[in-house]
C-alpha cells in the first residue's frame, strides 16, 4: 500500500474540507505515519474515515477530528504539548515543533506506539491517566473522550494554556477547548464527535437512596 499517497488522500478529503485551514498543520499530517500507530495487521485502515484499533479497546481518534482539535489549540513551535492517550497527536504536534510528552496508561498501547513516538522526539510516559504527568503545560489534547470535566488535567496546564478534548456523557459527544485563566478556565464548545470514552475517565456509578 502507498501510504505517501493515502495521506496525501485523507487530507484533502478529510482534513481540508472539514475547515481545518492552517498550512502548517496540513503539511504536518501529510509527513507524519499516521499507520506506525496502529495495531499489527490495522495500518491498511489508518487512512479511513473510523476509528483504527491501536491495543485492547483503545483507537486512534479520525483524523479530521485530531486536526480540527489541533487546529482550535492554535498551537505554536516551542511550546510544551502533554498528549494524554493521543500517540498520534502528539507526533504531529512534534512535528509542529514543539516539545511534546506522551502519556498512555496502558503498557500494550505503549508497546504499539513507542517506536514511532521515539523516531517523532516524543518522549513517552506510562502512567495513570487520572493523574497527568509534569505541570505547566501549554497544551494538552487527547484522542479519547471524558465523560465529564477533566479537572485534573485543568489543573496541570500554566495560566493561558489550552485543553482540547471531546467530553461524552451518551451516544453523542462535544469537542471543546478550555483556557486557563488567572481565575478560573473558559469554555467553547467545538464540535460534534463521538470516539471511545477513555475507561479511567469514567466516574465510577454512585447510588443515592
Amino acid at each position: 500500500m502507498d501510504f505517501t499517497a493515502a495521506r496525501k488522500v485523507m487530507v484533502d478529503s478529510q482534513v481540508r474540507v472539514n475547515d481545518v485551514t492552517d498550512r502548517g498543520l496540513q503539511a504536518a499530517l501529510l509527513t507524519v505515519p499516521r499507520e506506525r500507530f496502529c495495531a499489527a495487521g490495522r495500518a491498511f485502515a489508518a487512512y479511513g474515515e473510523v476509528e483504527v484499533e491501536i491495543a485492547g479497546d483503545r483507537r486512534l481518534m479520525q483524523a479530521r477530528e485530531v486536526a480540527k482539535l489541533l487546529q482550535a489549540l492554535d498551537a505554536r513551535a516551542g511550546e510544551t504539548a502533554l498528549a494524554i492517550a493521543a500517540p498520534y497527536a502528539a507526533a504531529v504536534l512534534a512535528e509542529l515543533g514543539l516539545r511534546v510528552t506522551a502519556q498512555e496508561a496502558d503498557p500494550a498501547v505503549a508497546d504499539v506506539v513507542s517506536a514511532a513516538l521515539e523516531e517523532a522526539g516524543v518522549e513517552l510516559h506510562v502512567a495513570s491517566l487520572t493523574t497527568p504527568t509534569g505541570k505547566d503545560w501549554d497544551l494538552i489534547v487527547s484522542e479519547g473522550a471524558v465523560a465529564t470535566r477533566p479537572t485534573a488535567w485543568l489543573e496541570r496546564l500554566r495560566v493561558g494554556g489550552r485543553l482540547a478534548v471531546v467530553e461524552r456523557a451518551g451516544p453523542n459527544g462535544r469537542a471543546v477547548l478550555y483556557v486557563r485563566g488567572r481565575e478560573g478556565y473558559s469554555r467553547r464548545e467545538l464540535f460534534d464527535a463521538a470516539p471511545p470514552v477513555l475507561s479511567e475517565m469514567t466516574p465510577a456509578p454512585s447510588f443515592a437512596l
